[in-house]
């Protein structure tokens, strides 16, 4: 089935699940495989619980009218959110980096909502599965999207960027955790940097720095608009004033400039 024709049908059923206990009446169900499961043997399961459509990828289980058979259905997840990506015309904010993705995707999302309808990752859900749900959820009254995107090894923001789209990014930081995927932390750089690579890539890429951070200042050369934070020598400065009970911040410079203002959602 042509891409464009399953857009179709996701326009009459708009709620898209993966896991059919979370499944609810009038939703497409995509029968993803992994290690320890294999989604084609719940179709039925899926369709008895009310499932408009099931997405298969084996022959064996189709059922006349009710499954849709693709070649992979992980993969037709992934393009289907792509072509829903493409509807829209708005800000994409990409957020990865070693420590700290969700608590800045909250932080941001709750910033951005309180002037803008925005859509963001629920919870964690920030690898090939749940950054397509998470996109196929953004709604026609979307003004910004913030996407989390996190990575096990070299080559996955890379593929995320391929369907999400970003316009916007963030790293928040490369550290040391987790390096078993990406063998040292010049490995955690590249992966992280893959989301900067994109934006570089675009006309009208733009990324959100920590200036205080010389590898990010290097990972970032080349986009075409940066905006810089930090505790000096940046466009937005501040310093962290206490962090208990809970963190507070007094931002020194920066919140009244132009420049700033127009940079998020376009002159």
């Amino acid at each position: 089935m042509q891409i464009e024709n399953l857009y179709n049908i996701y326009n009459q059923y708009p709620s898209v699940q993966t896991d059919t206990r979370k499944l609810k009446a009038g939703d497409l169900f995509f029968a993803l495989k992994g290690g320890n499961f294999n989604g084609n043997h719940f179709a039925q399961q899926a369709l008895d619980a009310g499932a408009a459509y099931a997405i298969i990828d084996e022959a064996a289980f189709e059922i006349p009218g009710k499954t849709i058979l693709v070649d992979d259905a992980l993969a037709t997840l992934q393009l289907l959110a792509k072509h829903h990506r493409e509807q829209f015309n708005i800000p994409f904010i990409a957020i990865t980096g070693s420590n700290g993705k969700t608590t800045t995707k909250e932080l941001i999302h709750a910033v951005l909502s309180s002037a803008y309808k925005t859509y963001t990752t629920e919870g964690n859900l920030n690898n090939h599965i749940g950054i397509p749900l998470t996109i196929l959820k953004i709604k026609v009254d979307a003004e910004i999207a913030v996407i989390e995107m996190g990575a096990n090894h070299i080559g996955e923001i890379a593929s995320y960027c391929t369907y999400a789209l970003p316009t916007h990014g963030i790293i928040t930081n490369c550290g040391e955790a987790h390096l078993e995927g990406f063998g040292s932390l010049e490995g955690v750089k590249k992966a992280k940097g893959e989301l900067f690579d994109f934006l570089r890539q675009q006309p009208h890429g733009f990324a959100f720095v920590m200036w205080d951070y010389d590898y990010l200042q290097q990972m970032s050369k080349g986009i075409s608009g940066i905006i810089k934070y930090g505790t000096k020598d940046a466009h937005i400065t501040g310093q962290v004033k206490k962090n208990e009970p809970y963190l507070e911040v007094e931002i020194t410079q920066g919140m009244d400039d132009p420049f700033i203002q127009t940079r998020l959602v376009g002159d």
